[in-house]
């Protein structure tokens, strides 16, 4: 008797006869000797309206309310409509610690499938992404609902977006005209903290979603090769389910499958930290470092090898007034302009928009990455204390350092300090303005980057 693998989400299906009737969307193939069924997340293409209630261009009448979009059936319980495809990133973009519930509406035509790079949608498809905050981290499960926002594949072969922010009540959200700010009051275990939100706005859509980046950005090969749990209950790889129910143009062989891409997991040890880190840039950084992309040197794309994308030891085009500034250095954070761009957030933050709170996570694991790469040990700069600033009549100087035999060399005049500089011996006193710049040396040491602060002394 010939066996065959039938496809559906009742896992109490596993084998059926050749020849045996099957109704509805279940779907027969050949099992392979030793092969095992295995149920898939989605039986059946949902049918969805292009577009939902959406317009065809963003010049379009918008609806004023989240309710009125067609996303939701019961928008106040955030239970989507039935023609909703819910999924899932494997590194998602950091979002300043929110959570997010992800949907996408597809009209009755396919995706342009490519293993590696970006995905083609038709015209007409729906993204939906609900953001929500823990606002207790004593209790981790009391979430506030923040935005959604919905990116629409226009008419025109463009996306555009729109937010709605949600109401108190959680009743509904409603159409925002442009960006907003607002302060979050956030319970903790030694009272309450503040955080910014960044809403975005329509314009702010289009600095990261660019044609040049693929227009959607996080639904491609490499996000999506992950297992997911759907509706059914089933828990299927969502690119197997997704190209079981026909989305892709063209098709895959399924055994094809274990040679796609995949990102890393921040937090999955299985994978190098060359992996996680790589994966973290590419989800946070490569719509815009690409070729045609934003002034840089490096490729943050997962899918250009590690050797052709001017990361490792390679110059940046701004180097921040660093001294031997590379996108990373080798062993060395301080010179590692990408790490500078993640681990602050001042101006010069990387991602620069709808970030007001520090990806800790990210950070620890580039500097580990960094520190895994092969090079001389680097002196951490000095501390110069106090921190300038306006002085009356004097004030007297301390610079500090962690290794107890680096000689800390320093200028007075704002000239670099080489090693010719004065060797400092001890606090030294300033009557008049200054700018105090210092370094670290130490033989067999990379010297460490110039430090400096700037006294006004006045009388």
């Amino acid at each position: 008797m010939t066996y065959h693998r039938l496809w559906s989400t009742n896992p109490a299906i596993t084998l059926v006869a050749a020849g045996l009737l099957v109704l509805g969307a279940a779907q027969l193939f050949p099992l392979a000797a030793g092969e095992t069924f295995k149920p898939c997340g989605l039986d059946v293409r949902p049918e969805s309206k292009a577009y939902l209630f959406m317009p065809e261009h963003v010049d379009g009448t918008l609806p004023k309310l989240l309710s009125q979009t067609g996303a939701f059936k019961d928008t106040a319980n955030l239970v989507p409509n039935d023609n909703l495809i819910p999924y899932d990133l494997i590194v998602p973009f950091w979002s300043d610690g929110a959570a997010k519930t992800r949907f996408v509406s597809l009209p009755d035509e396919k995706i342009k499938f490519a293993p590696a790079g970006e995905w083609i949608f038709p015209r007409g498809t729906v993204f939906v992404k609900t953001f929500l905050l823990a606002t207790n981290e004593l209790n981790p499960n009391s979430q506030r609902r923040l935005e959604t926002r919905l990116l629409v594949c226009d008419a025109d072969g463009g996306v555009y977006g729109v937010t709605y922010k949600w109401r108190a009540d959680n009743s509904d959200a409603d159409l925002l005209e442009s960006n907003l700010t607002e302060t979050i009051s956030i319970k903790t275990a030694a009272g309450t903290r503040t955080q910014g939100w960044y809403y975005p706005g329509r314009a702010d859509c289009l600095v990261c979603h660019t044609a040049n980046a693929g227009l959607v950005l996080g639904v491609k090969t490499r996000q999506l090769n992950r297992d997911f749990t759907f509706p059914s209950g089933v828990a299927d790889n969502q690119l197997r389910a997704w190209n079981h129910i026909g989305l892709f143009e063209p098709e895959f062989a399924e055994a094809g499958l274990a040679k796609f891409p995949k990102l890393a997991r921040l937090y999955d040890t299985t994978r190098s930290l060359t992996d996680r880190a790589r994966s973290y840039l590419d989800a946070n950084c490569a719509q815009c470092h690409r070729p045609g992309g934003v002034v840089s040197y490096f490729d943050a794309r997962y899918d250009t090898p590690l050797p052709k994308q001017n990361l490792v030891d390679a110059p940046v085009y701004i180097d921040q007034g660093i001294d031997g500034a590379r996108a990373i250095a080798p062993n060395d954070t301080w010179r590692s302009i990408i790490f500078m761009r993640v681990n602050t957030l001042e101006p010069i933050k990387m991602p620069p928009l709808a970030h007001e709170t520090m990806d800790e996570a990210a950070v620890l694991l580039l500097r580990d990455w960094i520190h895994s790469l092969p090079g001389p040990q680097v002196l951490d700069p000095p501390g110069i204390l106090p921190k300038g600033g306006e002085f009356g009549k004097m004030v007297k100087v301390t610079l500090t350092h962690s290794d107890p035999v680096a000689e800390l060399r320093y200028t007075l005049n704002g000239g670099v300090p080489g090693k010719s500089a004065p060797l400092y011996r001890g606090p030294f006193e300033l009557t008049g303005p200054a700018t105090v710049r210092a370094r670290a040396y130490r033989p067999g040491f990379t010297r460490s980057i110039t430090v400096q602060e700037t006294f006004i002394v006045v009388e």
